[in-house]
């Protein structure tokens, strides 16, 4: 009978620890009231991992580019010819640039056919770190740092580190925030100034200061002079992307959906000159294009939320 006792609180203590509750005298097997909601989702069968192939295939393109421009900005040698290094770091900006718009078709890719998932979030944000934190941290060390701060390179280092961990830190609370409550998503909104257009407005300045070296604008060199701005860029986009300023992610917006006749012709007056005088007006559009939307983060609240509609067709399109 002692034996039968042992056995029964054995029995008891293991069916309790494996998810039995006590109702009178017999034990219930209830493994849904103590299994929170996410575990019971994960456990659930036929839900596995879910990666999509066309979204990832473009944030693996992204990570190449990345790459590649590692390897580009490695060869800039600051002691060689400075075309030489030009040239290397210009091969570098365009490939940051290529690595922009490869961001955006997979986010746009997983949104319209329903692909998004927390593994293509992941990977992007891996992606991101690399090619918008590492790469233009390091060119910007790498062909300003040293030649700014030459008797205390150790304070180059330290300005394209931040903007590494900054950049870092704001991926990971975005990633948080979309896993938790999927506040961004749900709000239309960035909170912090994004990654990638901190890599593309650095990315864009850069290529402007070597412009205007090469076209010889002005007499002592605008590379001497101008390469001082990049390190303060460099800290002021670090506290932009950790801060509170929110930003419209143009998720929704809707390239299928009808515009006006005004809008249409604006847009081909656009890809006429981007064809036409692109090689002339790209040096300065760029930088404009991601400083105005840097600026209009901070207008943002100030302007009436009729204009706002009006910028952000998403808002627009979700109203009607």
């Amino acid at each position: 009978m002692l034996g039968v006792g042992v056995k029964k609180v054995h029995s008891f203590q293991a069916l309790r620890s494996a998810g039995g509750v006590v109702q009178g005298f017999r034990l219930a097997w209830t493994p849904a009231a103590v299994m929170s909601d996410k575990e019971q989702k994960s456990a659930s069968p036929g839900k596995g991992l879910k990666i999509y192939f066309l979204p990832n295939l473009f944030t693996a393109a992204n990570l190449f580019c990345g790459f590649l421009a590692l390897t580009k900005v490695v060869a800039v040698s600051p002691e060689a010819d400075l075309q030489q290094a030009f040239a290397n770091a210009k091969m570098a900006i365009w490939l940051v640039l290529l690595a922009c718009i490869f961001d955006a078709l997979d986010g746009r890719v997983a949104r319209i056919g329903g692909y998004e998932s927390p593994f293509g979030r992941e990977f992007d944000s891996l992606a991101d770190i690399v090619s918008f934190g590492v790469v233009p941290a390091f060119l910007v060390d790498r062909i300003v740092m040293k030649e700014v701060f030459v008797k205390n390179p150790e304070v180059g280092w330290f300005i394209a580190s931040v903007f590494v961990i900054c950049g870092a830190l704001r991926l990971a609370r975005y990633n948080c925030l979309a896993a938790m409550e999927d506040e961004e998503e749900k709000s239309n909104e960035f909170r912090g100034f994004p990654i990638p257009m901190a890599a593309g407005l650095v990315a864009s300045i850069t290529y402007f200061l070597i412009w205007m070296e090469q076209n010889g604008y002005f007499e002592k060199g605008a590379w001497h002079y101008g390469r001082w701005s990049l390190p303060v860029v460099l800290l002021f986009l670090s506290a932009m992307m950790v801060s509170n300023v929110r930003y419209p992610t143009f998720k929704k917006v809707d390239w299928r959906a009808p515009r006006s006749f005004a809008f249409l012709v604006m847009a081909v007056l656009g890809v006429g000159l981007l064809f036409t005088l692109g090689r002339k007006l790209l040096p300065l559009a760029l930088p404009l294009v991601f400083i105005a939307y840097l600026v209009y983060g901070f207008v943002r609240p100030w302007i009436s939320r009729r204009m706002r509609r009006g910028i952000e067709v998403e808002l627009l399109e979700a109203e009607e």
